[in-house]
């Protein structure tokens, strides 16, 4: 059996014993839970917890925070299935931590739209929204984050100061696990939009995020140190990597996802920080990757610390005006001379097609320490699509201390 169904298999199982589905029934919400034997619809029974109820008060300018947050702690400690809601209208916030353990599962509705305050002071911990120590919940509505990122991303340096400070994160899941994300959108963050962190067993369903091409380090979703996370059937439009993942994840599954503008689907970028772990059975399937300055793309720091990225599968991918549509790039973000330690092997890339505005459309810079090894390409068929260059008019690829087998359709033809 190929390795590539071993990996299917094994995650279906894994997911098999942590099933979390987001079911629409005309107008009404339904939320289907099976983690580990406990098993029922959430929203059916729940006691409901208004934020108005509590003093939270829609389009004026005051902060609600504390009144989302009361409710929360009355919720989360009812003693069976609650539902917190934030009803239609717009309400005003900072910073807003709603922390677990609570006693059953707690649905999170937003009907409305939910806007962070513009005063960068207000985040000293840098999160808007924060979700901790939960097990099963159920963030859902159809309503809007709003991270008013313009009124911030002036200060962001991250361009030009690797070591910058981000500015906050729209939603953080800090240690949530069994818990599901659906029908939620988040437009203009002022960083990232979605950081799952710490987390077992969460799936990502039916999103959309947006923010300008030209926002800086407006990540869609960023994973790190998770295991279990499934996103599927979204849309991400942002001015950095549509989806991320950070050291330490494993078992991430990214399916049906229309990315663009962007920087891509990325893993990494690994190796910055010595206390960071490895990257392990990733599958990127069925993804619209469109007009974005990446498609598929591995980053890892040079001079970097040892660790492990294995176990990737990218399959079955549309490129539409991508620049650099596969790359790995082993000495990301610095012009340091020392390798990089990150160790890639056992990547796949099959049934790529679309086009390319680029004439390099494989870039392959792998370390010349730990050469990238076991790297497979399976029918790449791809175009040019971009300025015209007399000079060039093929595709072609690069491979630098890369051990790559090619096989199928091929083009841009194989690295010599």
């Amino acid at each position: 059996m190929a390795i590539r169904e071993k990996f299917l298999i094994k995650a279906v199982l894994l997911l098999g014993f942590a099933l979390v589905s987001c079911v629409v029934q005309g107008e009404e919400h339904s939320y289907s839970l099976d983690f580990g034997g406990r098993r029922g619809l959430v929203d059916t029974g729940a006691k409901v917890f208004d934020v108005t109820k509590f003093g939270a008060k829609a389009h004026v300018k005051t902060d609600n925070a504390q009144k989302f947050i009361k409710t929360w702690v009355k919720a989360c400690g009812s003693g069976g299935p609650a539902k917190v809601v934030i009803p239609a209208g717009t309400f005003q916030t900072g910073p807003v931590i709603f922390e677990g353990p609570c006693n059953d599962t707690v649905v999170v509705e937003v009907q409305g739209t939910v806007k962070a305050s513009t005063e960068i002071s207000d985040y000293p911990e840098g999160d808007w929204i924060l979700f901790e120590k939960i097990d099963g919940l159920v963030l859902t509505g159809g309503g809007t984050f709003d991270g008013q990122g313009a009124s911030a991303w002036k200060y962001n340096d991250c361009r030009l100061n690797p070591d910058c400070q981000l500015l906050p994160t729209s939603i953080k899941f800090n240690h949530v696990n069994n818990s599901l994300v659906c029908w939620i959108n988040s437009i203009n963050s002022k960083a990232f939009h979605m950081d799952v962190l710490f987390s077992n067993n969460v799936t990502i369903h039916n999103v959309n995020i947006t923010a300008p091409g030209d926002s800086p380090n407006t990540d869609g979703i960023h994973i790190s140190s998770s295991n279990l996370v499934n996103i599927s059937t979204s849309n991400i439009g942002t001015g950095d990597d549509c989806v991320s993942i950070g050291q330490g994840s494993t078992n991430v599954s990214i399916s049906k996802i229309i990315c663009g503008p962007g920087h891509g689907i990325s893993i990494g970028s690994l190796g910055k920080s010595p206390e960071e772990k490895d990257v392990a059975r990733i599958t990127v399937t069925n993804c619209t990757i469109s007009n974005t300055t990446n498609g598929l793309r591995i980053k890892t720091w040079p001079a970097s610390h040892a660790l492990q990225a294995s176990g990737i599968f990218f399959e079955d991918i549309i490129m539409d005006k991508v620049q650099n549509p596969i790359i790995i790039d082993q000495k990301y973000g610095s012009r340091k001379p020392e390798p990089s330690l990150v160790k890639i092997s056992n990547v796949h890339f099959r049934n790529i097609r679309g086009t390319s505005t680029s004439n390099v459309a494989v870039a392959l810079q792998c370390s010349s320490v730990v050469p990238c090894e076991g790297v497979e390409f399976v029918d790449i068929n791809l175009s040019y699509n971009g300025p015209t260059l007399k000079a060039f008019p093929f595709l072609s690829s690069t491979c630098l201390n890369a051990k790559v087998k090619f096989w199928g359709k091929l083009n841009p033809p194989a690295c010599l």
